[in-house]
């Protein structure tokens, strides 16, 4: 075994748990383990790690690397990580910290990110030139791909397509000119696509269109049975969403868009999307554009290995 294709330890940082994985020497990702993460205090974090770590020894080498797939903004310079929802090392330079006590090479990157490189290396955007990974989980993300490259942006920012103001003031809904307000979002804006794109987003759609608090899963289900008020709310989110996401194909030139989260497991809602999305385009391509991820589950750990494998060993290719 090169050194280059030893295991690499994986792990994915959610507000809630942790998930740790190994990638082995032939690039098959195998998951470990998963913990609630001590998301407000680092020495407890660092513990809960380290065991982890400890109790599955004998999964990888005593040298092997750890790979981070993880929410927050990684910045390119200082390696501090902004990571409001985990305080836990919200602030801190997380690869090197970590890396001093665990007493291994650590790499840490954004989890879209890391979703968008393993869609392009080894996904739905395999053999695509540019691919953008778009998340509709609890919030909106996303990452970019060219040429089999993560393009990485200024403070650690590209293909962040959920934020900035930019929110349709108005929507149609059988006819009808609707207004939606701009919401305020925990990113200090006001009018994000987060605030209605994402799982979170879209009950507040209903609930500010409707008045009524109804789960994401209770909303896509009730417009698949075709209940009117959900119809309505998928009606006015398709709007939302796709005018945005074809201004970032149009801007970015992606010939796929790779969908993750809790949402991109909806087929027909996915569908759906990509017929709005064709509408608003440049132009249309032959193709679904905007289709289902096929690394739902363990797109950040597998895009993290693959950069962990590329950052120790630059010149290796094809992996």
């Amino acid at each position: 075994m090169t050194p280059s294709l030893s295991p690499v330890i994986c792990f994915d940082l959610g507000g809630s748990f942790i998930k740790m994985g190994v990638m082995s020497d032939k690039n098959v990702l195998t998951l470990l383990d998963q913990q609630p993460i001590p998301a407000q205090d680092w020495r407890a974090f660092c513990v809960r790690v380290s065991a982890m770590i400890a109790r599955h020894a004998a999964e990888f080498a005593a040298d092997s690397p750890v790979a981070i797939s993880t929410a927050g903004i990684v910045s390119p310079l200082t390696g501090e990580m902004f990571a409001s929802n985990i305080p836990a090392f919200h602030q801190r330079r997380l690869a090197a910290e970590l890396g001093e006590v665990l007493q291994r090479k650590v790499i840490v990157h954004n989890d879209a990110d890391c979703f968008a490189l393993a869609e392009a290396e080894a996904g739905a955007g395999k053999g695509h030139k540019v691919v953008l990974g778009a998340i509709l989980g609890s919030g909106v993300g996303g990452g970019l791909v060219s040429d089999g490259r993560l393009v990485m942006g200024q403070n650690g920012l590209t293909g962040e397509w959920g934020h900035g103001p930019i929110t349709l003031t108005e929507v149609d809904i059988d006819g009808a000119r609707v207004p939606i307000p701009r919401l305020a979002c925990p990113c200090g804006q006001r009018g994000c696509l987060d605030t209605y794109g994402g799982a979170r987003g879209m009950e507040n759609l209903h609930r500010t269109l409707h008045g009524e608090s109804l789960s994401s899963k209770a909303i896509v289900t009730g417009w698949q049975q075709q209940q009117a008020r959900a119809q309505q709310t998928i009606q006015a989110w398709l709007q939302l969403v796709s005018e945005p996401l074809a201004y970032t194909i149009n801007i970015t030139g992606a010939s796929c868009v790779a969908v993750g989260g809790g949402l991109a497991s909806v087929t027909p809602l996915i569908a759906a999307l990509n017929d709005a999305v064709q509408r608003c385009i440049l132009r249309r391509t032959p193709y679904a554009l905007v289709v289902p991820g096929a690394f739902a589950h363990q797109g950040g750990m597998t895009g993290a290995a693959l950069l962990a494998r590329r950052a120790l060993a630059p010149a290796v290719r094809g992996l």
